[in-house]
């Protein structure tokens, strides 16, 4: 049976997903503004994905007998240096998303919870997946630096990027 304090931290991680999602939009339209829409694209993309992860979470929870509780979100970040510092800033956000699936691990581990350990294990693929696609769009754009042929290129490519829920 799932404890109060797993269930609290649970909430906390679906609040927390809805909020990386509202990151990711915000982060969307720094990039349209840019004229950037690829790039755009691949953030509405990213909040999706952090939508459906809330959900996961939330289903979860109302399927152990927990009450979902939600806040409101915190405005997030609209304003970035460079398209670098976007995907800079995503990355830092990313690993402060996995560690917080660490955190939920480390309770459900502690409290011998293995229905939650097992819903936690397909987040912690998931935010490996996160961080490294983050990373490798990272170093892409170091690489490319200013060329504007490579950047567009680049954004070519992130306006291909569509979300399809995994199948369980």
């Amino acid at each position: 049976m799932i404890s109060e304090k797993l269930f609290n931290a649970l909430n906390e991680q679906i609040n927390y997903e809805f909020e990386s999602a509202h990151i990711y939009l915000a982060m969307a339209a720094y990039c349209a503004d840019q004229d950037l829409d690829g790039f755009a694209n691949f953030f509405i993309v990213q909040a999706e994905e952090e939508r459906f992860h809330a959900m996961k979470f939330y289903n979860f929870v109302n399927e152990m007998g927990g009450r979902v509780t939600l806040r409101a979100l915190t405005g997030p970040i609209n304003d970035f240096e460079s398209l670098l510092d976007v995907f800079e800033t995503a990355l830092k956000h990313e690993k402060s998303v996995t560690k917080r699936i660490y955190n939920l691990m480390d309770i459900a581990n502690e409290e011998k919870e293995y229905a939650t350990g097992s819903v936690l294990r397909w987040f912690i693929d998931e935010q490996v997946e996160e961080e490294a696609t983050m990373t490798g769009i990272i170093k892409k754009l170091q690489r490319l630096k200013d060329n504007s042929h490579g950047i567009f290129m680049l954004d070519s490519e992130m306006s291909q990027r569509t979300f399809t829920p995994p199948t369980e």
